[in-house]
């Protein structure tokens, strides 16, 4: 059996002291969840000059994006909000280039929470600052750890009938966890929505046509045990590497 290799970009960790060196990490979870599906994880450093990453792309069977930071609002044409927090430059700027080579090249493509923004904007889509100002009628998204558990499941999700997630998922109605202030807005060309809460706010996407380009806002890293549809989601993206090896 072949172990394809999918790359996943690093965040700063931002927890630390101010003068402590830089650090760059991944959690664990989404190492465990690529491993338990059959490939193997790399984390991506930041700071790579985009030929640098290009060619590291080109040595990748797949792409993973995780969640983390808010994503710097000059990237889709906004003045930042008081709301909206200290960007990741660095992890932008990784992302968008290494985004930009999978969509090129049909390399596999799976996002989760901040990723699927990402994919988002790469596409030319926007995004809610925030939704709670933004979106007052809207639902409580923003559930973070350590207050609430990593797999608390209590965003329902509606998967749209007939799209590639509702084929991988095998469910049209799901049950997950929620922690993102930011929300999808206008989608960028081509993007789909697959899935949305009841307020209407977006989570789930996909890019038709492709080999596997996918997004959902939630953590599924963190629902595998709790939910066997979630580790399907997983496999879904290896066995879209795998098929092209």
């Amino acid at each position: 059996m072949t172990f394809p290799l999918i790359g996943i970009p690093c965040g700063t960790d931002k927890s630390l002291r101010p003068k402590h060196p830089q650090v760059f990490t991944v959690p664990l979870a989404y190492l465990e969840a690529i491993q338990g599906a059959g490939g193997t994880p790399l984390q991506i450093p930041l700071g790579l000059s985009p030929a640098a990453l290009e060619e590291l792309a080109a040595r990748l069977d797949g792409l993973l994006l995780a969640g983390g930071a808010d994503i710097a609002p000059g990237l889709y044409g906004a003045q930042r909000r008081p709301e909206t927090k200290a960007a990741d430059d660095k992890r932008d700027a990784t992302e968008l280039t290494l985004i930009h080579w999978a969509l090129a090249h049909d390399q596999p493509l799976l996002a989760t929470c901040r990723g699927a923004q990402m994919l988002n904007v790469a596409a030319g889509g926007t995004l809610y600052q925030d939704i709670r100002s933004e979106c007052p009628f809207c639902l409580e998204h923003d559930r973070y750890y350590p207050e609430h558990p990593l797999d608390e499941q209590v965003q329902a999700v509606e998967v749209v009938a007939g799209s590639r997630l509702a084929d991988i998922l095998g469910e049209r109605q799901l049950q997950v966890n929620t922690r993102h202030h930011q929300a999808l807005r206008e989608l960028g060309a081509g993007l789909v929505v697959s899935g949305r809460a009841p307020d209407g706010i977006v989570e789930a996407i996909e890019l038709p046509g492709r080999r596997f380009v996918v997004g959902v806002q939630w953590h599924p890293e963190n629902l595998v045990a709790a939910q066997a549809s979630m580790g399907r989601l997983f496999r879904a993206l290896v066995d879209a590497c795998r098929a092209s090896l």
